[in-house]
């Protein structure tokens, strides 16, 4: 037994015998550029790498660079000071103290003593360490034994088998006797085969307790020898990982700026500040567009321009009409900079049961909710949170088909869910006449402005809004209700106006946004009108929160009545399809099937041209399927990576993090401007909860006032209702009014117009 354990592989070379085990870890400072200066990184040395992130938790996902040693130089500089050139790459690295820098420079000679060793070992030993030859034969007896015994087992059973029916043969015989003289013989015979059967009975036992024993003694073995496998296998797939991560980091830099990247230092905004001219792997970027490729023949620089597009999360050029269009890219260094990190959330228990408990079956707008269930952004921020992905709006302003367009439209009202994956919180609930502007003409094109119009406490988990020039303003009371509005100077307007149906049903809340999204392309005049799907947070009260997006979402251009249904497949435990799968076909007109959309709404969506349809076999319920031959797909959009330590702001993207950031001329109503909102960003939310108290007492103090006014106006007779059958709403919102849209009829906010103009002039 001592043997066999013995005998286990180690997870070092057989043979090598290192002086120590080369592991250090601490504070190091980094130079980066010329801006930045000196950088504190957290450097482990492990295995002959050193290895640097940002912070200690981001060891759990994100490497920020990696130094191998073996053929590393380590140059010893003035005071803490010391360099490390690899791979043609050189480091500057500074301690806290002397003492520390002594003993970094200790442990890095050392470890690169280690890890020659292990390279000139490797190299004696061949590209492939053959199987020792001690190890295969113990396996091999190993497995001899077993198939041994396994033998011995068979035998016995069949022994049993003859015997036992012998046994029951004789006890029949006995059974049928006669006379005293034949009983005694049978007796006899019986108790012949009943021995028998007792000693083979006795083998088998024995044989069973043997193969028992062999098989545990070798099975113990084998297990700690998958123990070591899987170990080096969760190994190699973290360090999948972070290559995936810093591949990602590469591409949005080169997203931001395609033209002017070189791969060489430079300045970037935010988090990526100064990592990702130190993500090493830039021979990634050949192979990632190979997917989204169209299998036809075409020259070096139509392939360049497919780099392109997938990279930025958008279609091939061939649906750009014009390649050469770079606005904005010219203007980044005169971008101005945003923050691109928040306090980090505190770590705040609270009894979800005893607030809940009380809250089955009613209104959500009724239940008072502290802000632990909240995150730092409000309703019409979260509006405007459906622009990360306006580019998509960008590009299909340049289409020439209509079809195509819609591609892309359809693209963009998936894209507006993939934020929500990971986002369970709620939004703040918008004041009345509370106001939120997003201006980036500079960067984007776009300005938006949102209003709350018409007010009732919800429980909001997720709403769309799409804003270029974007308004939003909370309309009214009963139900809640916002109203937004998006210009962007790159050919697009969009507008809508929003109501929220929800329900807490005990083990999930359901929100069902009621509305529709427009969207009006200036040079060709479409129109699209869509709504939203539903969104259900489930395990409300015991398990890990998860969000699910279901239902369809139908996209109408009512120009040319092309027409594209989206279907958002319900999450399903017995399913095999993908989780979070969307699908969808645009037709036009005529009815006639061009495109077939597909992938998922947090990660990514396609579409595949059409070649030729046909009618299939009969599928379930007797109906027949539609078989469409396509061509390969193409990539429309692609989710952003999140920020580093995304897990600690509230899983915000880029673009969520921005939001609430203070900025000088917003109106005053702007939900910037939000105390309790605010007191929750930076961590205070004892205070925040005091004043989101305050605020909503406040709050209903002056709605029950305008109520008031508006039934004693009614009564008088001073003014009608605007609806039959419903309450008088007596506020108005500053910048929208209802209007009737003139393709579909429906009644809805709509900008009136003034606010950019009022902002120019600071009068409000």
């Amino acid at each position: 037994m001592n043997e066999l354990v013995r005998s286990l592989p180690s997870p070092t070379l057989p043979g090598l015998h290192l002086p120590c085990l080369d592991t250090h870890k601490g504070w190091l400072f980094k130079w980066t550029n010329y801006l930045k200066g000196y950088q504190r990184r957290w450097f482990v040395l492990s295995n002959g790498l050193l290895s640097y992130y940002r912070t200690q938790a981001e060891m759990a996902h994100t490497c920020r660079g990696t130094i191998p040693l073996a053929k590393a130089h380590i140059e010893v500089g003035d005071t803490c000071h010391f360099v490390l050139t690899s791979g043609g790459r050189t480091y500057h690295l500074k301690a806290t103290s002397e003492g520390e820098c002594q003993r970094w420079v200790s442990a890095l000679q050392q470890a690169k003593a280690n890890a020659t060793l292990l390279v000139h070992h490797s190299d004696d030993s061949g590209d492939e360490t053959p199987v020792p030859q001690e190890d295969r034969a113990l396996t091999q007896g190993a497995l001899q034994s077993l198939a041994t015994k396994l033998e011995d087992l068979s035998t016995c059973n069949e022994l049993i088998g003859k015997h036992g029916a012998a046994l029951q043969r004789s006890l029949s015989e006995l059974e049928d006797l006669r006379g005293p003289t034949e009983g005694t013989d049978k007796v006899k015979a019986v108790n012949e085969r009943a021995t028998l059967f007792r000693i083979t009975s006795n083998a088998m036992i024995n044989a069973c307790r043997g193969f028992l024993d062999v098989a545990e003694s070798h099975s113990r073995r084998w297990q700690k020898a998958l123990h070591y496998e899987r170990e080096q296998r969760h190994h190699l797939e973290e360090t999948i990982e972070q290559l995936a991560k810093q591949h990602n980091s590469l591409e949005r830099a080169w997203r931001e700026n395609p033209t002017s990247y070189t791969g060489v230092e430079r300045s970037q905004e935010g988090d990526a500040s100064d990592e990702n001219e130190e993500a090493e792997f830039f021979d990634a970027m050949e192979d990632a567009p190979s997917f989204i490729t169209v299998t036809t023949t075409g020259n070096i620089r139509k392939r360049s321009g497919s780099n392109q597009s997938m990279m930025s999360g958008g279609v091939p050029t061939d649906w750009t009409h014009n390649e050469s269009d770079t606005s904005g890219t010219n203007q980044m260094q005169l971008r101005r900079t945003r923050r691109s990190r928040i306090p980090d959330k505190p770590n705040y228990s609270l009894n979800l049961w005893s607030i809940m408990k009380n809250c089955i079956g009613k209104d959500l707008s009724k239940i008072p909710m502290p802000v632990n269930f909240n995150e730092p952004l409000s309703m019409l921020q979260r509006l405007t949170e459906d622009l990360e992905y306006s580019e998509l709006l960008d590009r299909a302003a340049r289409c020439d088909s209509s079809l195509e367009q819609m591609c892309l439209v359809a693209a963009f009202s998936v894209s507006s869910y993939s934020t929500t994956v990971h986002r369970t919180a709620k939004p703040f609930n918008p004041l009345l006449g509370e106001t939120y502007e997003l201006d980036r003409l500079e960067e984007y094109g776009y300005r938006s402005i949102s209003e709350q119009a018409r007010h009732k406490h919800i429980h909001l988990v997720h709403l769309m809004t799409f804003t270029d020039d974007t308004v939003q303003s909370q309309v009214s009371h009963h139900p809640p209700a916002a109203a937004h509005h998006v210009a962007s100077e790159r050919g697009w307007t969009l507008w809508q106006h929003i109501t929220i149906d929800s329900k807490f049903r005990g083990k999930y809340i359901s929100v069902v946004p009621l509305g529709n999204i427009h969207l009006q392309f200036h040079s060709s005049g479409n129109h699209y009108v869509w709504s939203k799907v539903t969104s259900t947070v489930h395990n409300i009260i015991v398990g890990k929160l998860w969000i699910d997006q279901s239902g369809d979402i139908d996209i109408a251009n009512t120009t040319t009545k092309d027409t594209c249904r989206l279907k958002f497949s319900p999450y399903s435990y017995f399913s095999r399809e993908v989780p979070r799968k969307v699908t969808g076909v645009v037709e036009d007109g005529e009815g006639t099937a061009h495109y077939i959309l597909s992938g998922t709404w947090d990660d990514k969506m396609e579409s595949a041209k059409i070649v030729e349809s046909s009618r299939g076999c009969g599928g379930s319920e007797g109906k027949q399927k539609t078989v469409y031959q396509t061509l390969q797909p193409k990539l429309l959009w692609k989710k952003y990576p999140l920020p580093d330590n995304a897990e600690n702001m509230h899983y915000f993207s880029a673009l969520a993090l921005t939001l609430n950031e203070p900025e000088e001329g917003v109106a005053p109503t702007d939900s910037r401007l939000r105390p309790d909102q605010r007191l929750m960003e930076v961590g205070l939310w004892d205070e925040a909860n005091i004043e989101k108290q305050r605020l909503e007492d406040h709050q209903r103090m002056e709605r029950k006032r305008r109520e008031a006014q508006a039934n004693q106006a009614l009564e008088e007779g001073d003014c009608l209702p605007l609806f039959s059958g419903q309450d008088v709403e007596s506020y108005q919102p500053m910048w929208f009014e209802k209007r009737t849209d003139e393709n579909t009829g429906e009644v809805s906010y709509m900008y009136r117009g003034g606010y950019w103009e009022a902002k120019d002039r600071q009068d409000w």
